[in-house]
């Protein structure tokens, strides 16, 4: 009977040790991860979705998304940005924000489509230092005379929405 005693406590010690080991190794992984994210990110991923309901032509959605992308710029820790992020950063920071303030504060298409063209303008400044986690296509609509980027490379005219949906061309890959 003591030696069933003293082989189950030896069992669960060794099983609560592989617990802990578990959790600690799965602790520094998770820290790992964090110091290595790319804290611009959020943004772009934030301007993709703005873009994305332009194309839709739906300005509550747009606003909406705006709104979620100035959350976005304003969770960008600088001290963990590099160098050269860092200075495209305060660059662009100002525009960034007073762009999606101004898409996010009205529900007019026609002025959150005029404002997307500086937040594309700025949003490409940054990227060209600091990449995105995918490849990104800058395009061109010549009727609108502006630029934009999107994650696919089949144009989708955010300028337009429906009305000329494949309005443009792919101008620049971003890798």
């Amino acid at each position: 009977m003591k030696k069933s005693i003293a082989t189950i406590v030896a069992v669960l010690t060794l099983f609560t040790a592989n617990i802990i080991q578990a959790k600690s190794i799965k602790t520094e992984t998770t820290s790992i991860e964090i110091v290595d994210s790319n804290q611009l990110q959020p943004v772009y991923d934030a301007y993709f979705t703005v873009k994305d309901a332009l194309i839709k032509s739906d300005s509550k959605l747009t606003s909406a998304k705006a709104a979620a992308l100035l959350t976005a710029i304003s969770a960008v820790k600088m001290d963990k940005l590099k160098s050269d992020e860092h200075t495209a950063w305060m660059k662009v920071i100002k525009k960034l924000t007073a762009d999606a303030k101004s898409i996010s504060a009205t529900t007019d298409l026609k002025k959150q489509r005029e404002t997307f063209k500086s937040l594309s303008k700025n949003t490409y400044d940054l990227i060209k230092v600091s990449k995105s986690a995918q490849v990104v296509y800058k395009q061109y609509c010549p009727m609108a005379d502006a630029d934009w980027l999107s994650k696919e490379k089949a144009v989708k005219n955010p300028y337009y929405g429906s009305s000329m949906l494949t309005c443009g061309n792919v101008v620049e890959t971003i890798k």
